[in-house]
C-alpha cells in the first residue's frame, strides 16, 4: 500500500490521517502524531510503536505526503522524518528487530520490484535478483552442505538458512535504500 488503509484513522490522534507515515512495525501514523510521540520520550533512542511497542527504527511517508513538499506544515513533518531516519533508520538493533522487519521490507520491496512506475536503482535491483537466483539455485541443487538424502529432515536446514541468509541481505540492501530516499546522509 502506497497509505493506509481506506477509513482507517490514526491512533495516535483517532482523527483521519495528516501527513501519513508507516513504521516498520507495518503501522501508519499521522507524521506529527508519531514525531510527538518520539518527542515525548528519550530522543536519544527511537520511539516504540504506540500499538504493538516494537521500536520504530524507520518510518516511510506515504507518496501523497511526499507529493505534497509544497506545503509548509508537510515540509515541516516530512523533514522531522528525514531526521528522525537520519538518526535511526540505518541501523537495525540486532537479529530479533531485522527477522521483525523482515516481511514489513519484502512486502514493500516486492511490491516496488512489480510497480514498473517505481525507480528502483538498478545497482539494487541487480544485486536483489542475484540473490535471490543464487539461492534459488543452491536450495534445488543436489549438492549441499548438509545432504538431505543422508539426513532427511534435518538436512533441509541448511536449504532453510541459506534462503534466510538471502531475505535478511535483500531487507537490508531495501533497508538501506528506503533509508537513503527518506532519510539521506
Amino acid at each position: 500500500m502506497d497509505g493506509p488503509p481506506a477509513g482507517d484513522i490514526c491512533s495516535i490522534c483517532h482523527g483521519r490521517f495528516n501527513t501519513p507515515c508507516q513504521a516498520n512495525c507495518s503501522h501508519w501514523f499521522c507524521g506529527r502524531c508519531i514525531m510527538l510521540v518520539w518527542d515525548h520520550g528519550s530522543t536519544l533512542q527511537p520511539c516504540k510503536c504506540p500499538l504493538c511497542r516494537r521500536q520504530i527504527t524507520l518510518l516511510v511517508p506515504s507518496e501523497a505526503s511526499v507529493t505534497q513538499q509544497s506545503d509548509p506544515e508537510v515540509a515541516r513533518v516530512l523533514n522531522n522524518i528525514r531526521n528522525y531516519n537520519r538518526h535511526f533508520g540505518g541501523n537495525s538493533t540486532g537479529l530479533n528487530q531485522r527477522l521483525q522487519d523482515l516481511p514489513f521490507l519484502l512486502r514493500r520491496l516486492l511490491r516496488e520490484l512489480l510497480n514498473p512506475q517505481r525507480s528502483l536503482p538498478l545497482v539494487i535491483r541487480a544485486r536483489v535478483y542475484t540473490a535471490m537466483f543464487l539461492s534459488v539455485v543452491y536450495t534445488v541443487s543436489p549438492i549441499d552442505i548438509i545432504p538431505e538424502a543422508l539426513l532427511g529432515l534435518f538436512g533441509l536446514m541448511d536449504d532453510a538458512f541459506i534462503l534466510l541468509i538471502c531475505f535478511l541481505y535483500v531487507a537490508a540492501l531495501y533497508r538501506s535504500v528506503l533509508h537513503n530516499r527518506h532519510g539521506g546522509t
